[in-house]
Order: structure tokens, then C-alpha cells, then sequence
């Protein structure tokens, strides 16, 4: 099928849905840690409380794949119908996550939440390729990229803009603070409304042969089969770019589950006060601990506000890369192995800045690996599969993302930074560590058509 080019505003439209997934992933990222410790998780149990996210990706995105690639209707199209799903139980379970009672239950939401924002997600990496012809799909991806920075910028923001307003950071014990429950609710709602605008403002085409597609949708019982042969047959280029994918989402992972519980401590000197560490029927003792409480969860906004930084340079870079790409080749991989390695020294300089002013250094830098995690492998990869199986490649290629994360969470975070030493930010220099090294693994990308597409060859 020869697809025409798309304008700007066309694949705004189609990726726009991306703005209320990543407020679902940021509050998610910079604000379930600090759930979990208001509810009495320690700060060593937290990676592994993490471990629904990564276990229900890899789950979810390769079914979504399978089924979004053998759906389809004249009406809602190929991948819409999941982005609809996923974005009302997502704005279900951000809404509801910060009432948890307890901490089984916010451990539960977690896993209703990336559950929910998976099967939303995966079929938009799918829908870039579905629509664009193969010189345009860098310029897409970077355009998701660009809405993703706005989005990780401003629900970044929101419990620590929301505080400002005057809605209490002070909250009783093991209850999360009023702050964090209205800039849940506003994620809920934007994440809805996002999805639902590029729902009705985006077209999607058909399949190239109606009769054949139908054929294969009527066959019974290939989903495992087609899954293990799909694997088992996977590209070089797909493999080679698991290696970049585990380094880099293990440090993110990493970031995301331990940086709250690392900064307040290390960078604001205001960790989470530990229950058993006062008598609460003390009335000095209870106004000791409600005051350390309120401190962290300022800290906590804080944190949240720095790390929204990180999408705002992701933001930049996507936009400087938007106009390059608009009319020039890149060199994807080296652009990637850059990206990758300033964000690991932006995560190395945490441990040792004079002033938490100095963070916004460090989120600038990791802005720029985010921004080409988000673009670059998913660009190599389009252009080194069949697009008849987009949907189920997306999201095979997406188990690279949540193994590594698995392996963090069950141990790989605690242990590694144990190593190191027994302070929590100990972790941020493993993700250092962890994406200097992916930035270094893209050497072993050799395949032209993925480095730099050449335009003659539409």
C-alpha cells in the first residue's frame, strides 16, 4: 500500500492520545513510591511492590498486539477500540488509587493501572507505523515523543502546582495527602479525554487484502503458536536492540520505583518518618512525626516537580528533532548511544551535588534518554519488520522493556546498590551505570535500513 505523507497537525491528531497516557506514566512513575511509603512500605520493599507493572506488560502487550493486528471494523478501526478501553479503566484506577485504604489495595491499583495503560499503549506504537510510509515514521515516533515530554511535564507538576493552590500537603497517619488525590483525579481525567480526541479525529486504513485478513482471523487457537514463532523468528536488528532496551529500562525502572524514597532522603533531608520510630499516644512525639511526615511529602512534591523536568528536555529534544527530521536523515543509532549516555551522567552527578537547584541538571540530561528511548529504538525497529505484524511486533519488542524490569524489581535494584553501599541513592548511580552501558550496547546495530532509512527506498 502506498501511504501518503501526513501533515504536522495529522500526526498530532494521531498521536495526541499519547498525552493522557503519559499522565497516567508519570503520576504512576514520580507519585506510587511516595503511595506506598505514606502507607508503611519500607524503602527497600518498594522495587519489588513495583513488580505488577513489568509482569502485567509483559502479558498485556503482546496480546494486545496479536488481537489489535486481527480487529478490525469500518466503524472504530484496527488499534482505536483498545486505546477506548484501556483509557477508561486507567482513569478508574488513577482516581481511585490514592484513596487505598492500605497497601494491598494501592499495590492492587498499580496493577489495574499498567495494566490498563498497556493495552491503550501498545496499539499507538503500531498505529505510527500502520499510517505513515517508512520516511516519515522517525518524524512520527518523535512527535509521540514531543507529546509524551508535555505530558511527563506538566502531571509531574501537578500535586506540587495543586499544593500551591492551597490544597493541603499535611494528611493523617497512613492516609495520602488531599494534594496527591486532586492531581490523580485530574490525570483521570485528562487521559480520558486525550484518548477520546484522537479516537474521533483519526482515520485508519483498512487492510491491504480483505480476504487474506479474514482467512487468518478466522483461524482458531494460533495465538500461542503465533506468539513462540513470532519470537523465535524475530529480526537480528529486534534482538541486537533488546540489549539497548534491557540497560535503559532497567535504569528507568530504577528511577521511577527509587528515586522519591533517594532524593528526599539524600538531596532534601526528609525521608519518610518510620512509624515505629515514635510513640504516637505521646503528644510530642505524634507533632514530631506529623511534622517529619509533612516535610517528605513536600519533599515529595519537589521530587515529583524535578522529575517532570525530564519531559520537559525530553520535550525539547523531541521538537529539535521533529524539525530536523522533517527534511533530513538522522543517524538513529548514534543519536541513541548520546542520548543514552548523558542521561547515565545526569543520573551519576545525583550523588553528589551540593543543592537540590542541581537537579534540574541532572532531569536535563536524563530528559535526553528518555526522549530517544521513546523514538529511536521503536524507528529502528519499524523499519526491520514485516508491517503486516506490526501490532504483535510491538509488542513481542515491548517483553525487552519489562524483563529488565522484573529482573529490578525481584531483587536487581536492591541488590546491585547494596553493593555500592547502604545509602539509597546508591540506586540512582546503578541507573547511571545501567544506561552508560545501554548508550555503548547500540554498537552492535548495524543494520542501515535501521540506522538511516534512505528516502529513495519508499
Amino acid at each position: 500500500m502506498n501511504k501518503r505523507k501526513l501533515s504536522f497537525w495529522e500526526i498530532w491528531n494521531m498521536s495526541f492520545g499519547f498525552l493522557g497516557i503519559q499522565f497516567g506514566f508519570a503520576l504512576q512513575g514520580g507519585f506510587m513510591s511516595r503511595i506506598f511509603q505514606t502507607l508503611g512500605a519500607s524503602k527497600d520493599d518498594i522495587p519489588f511492590l513495583w513488580i505488577a507493572a513489568p509482569l502485567t506488560g509483559l502479558l498485556v502487550q503482546p496480546i494486545i498486539g496479536y488481537l489489535s493486528d486481527r480487529t478490525w471494523s469500518p466503524r472504530w478501526g484496527r488499534r482505536r477500540p483498545y486505546f477506548l478501553i484501556g483509557a477508561v479503566f486507567s482513569s478508574l484506577a488513577l482516581f481511585f488509587a490514592p484513596h487505598s485504604p492500605a497497601l494491598w489495595v494501592a499495590v492492587g491499583f498499580l496493577w489495574i493501572l499498567d495494566a490498563s495503560i498497556n493495552i491503550s499503549m501498545e496499539p499507538f506504537r503500531a498505529l505510527v507505523a500502520d499510517k505513515l510510509p517508512k520516511s516519515q515514521r522517525s518524524y512520527g515516533f518523535v512527535v509521540q515523543t514531543l507529546i509524551i515530554g508535555i505530558g511527563t511535564w506538566v502531571a509531574s507538576n501537578l500535586p506540587w502546582l495543586v499544593s500551591k493552590l492551597g490544597v493541603s500537603d499535611a494528611a493523617e497517619l497512613g492516609v495520602v495527602p488531599m494534594s496527591v488525590k486532586v492531581a490523580f483525579a485530574i490525570g483521570a481525567f485528562v487521559f480520558l479525554t486525550s484518548i477520546l480526541y484522537t479516537v474521533f479525529t483519526t482515520s485508519e486504513y483498512p487492510p491491504e487484502d480483505m480476504e487474506e485478513f479474514e482467512k487468518e482471523k478466522a483461524k482458531k487457537n494460533q495465538f500461542i503458536p503465533d506468539i513462540l514463532n513470532n519470537i523465535g523468528s524475530m529480526p537480528a536488528t529486534m534482538k541486537k536492540l533488546g540489549v539497548v532496551q534491557f540497560f535503559s529500562w532497567f535504569a528507568f525502572f530504577t528511577l521511577w520505583s527509587m528515586a522519591n524514597p533517594a532524593l528526599t532522603e539524600h538531596v532534601f533531608n526528609a525521608p519518610a518518618p518510620i512509624e515505629t520510630n515514635y510513640n504516637l499516644e505521646i503528644p510530642d512525639q505524634l507533632n514530631a512525626y506529623n511534622t517529619a511526615n509533612t516535610a517528605f511529602q513536600k519533599a515529595s512534591n519537589l521530587v515529583g516537580s524535578y522529575m517532570g523536568i525530564y519531559g520537559l528536555s525530553s520535550m525539547v529534544f523531541a521538537l529539535l528533532l521533529v524539525l530536523y527530521t522533517s527534511r533530513r536523515r538522522i543517524n538513529r543509532k548514534y543519536v541513541h548511544m548520546v542520548s543514552l549516555i548523558l542521561g547515565g551522567l545526569g543520573f551519576l552527578i545525583m550523588k553528589y551535588i551540593p543543592s537540590h537547584e542541581y537537579l534540574a541538571l541532572s532531569f536535563i540530561l536524563i530528559g535526553f534518554a528518555w526522549g530517544s528511548i521513546l523514538s529511536m529504538p521503536y524507528a529502528m525497529l519499524s523499519s526491520s519488520v514485516n508491517p503486516k505484524k506490526m501490532g504483535v511486533i510491538m509488542g513481542i519488542f515491548n517483553m525487552f522493556i519489562v524483563i529488565p524490569q522484573i529482573v529490578a524489581a525481584i531483587g536487581g535494584v536492591v541488590f546491585i546498590s547494596n553493593l555500592l553501599g547502604e545509602e539509597t541513592i546508591n540506586a540512582m548511580t546503578v541507573a547511571g551505570i545501567s544506561l552508560i552501558l545501554g548508550g555503548l550496547a547500540n554498537f552492535l546495530i548495524t543494520n542501515k535500513k535501521a540506522i538511516t532509512y534512505e528516502i529513495e527506498n519508499e
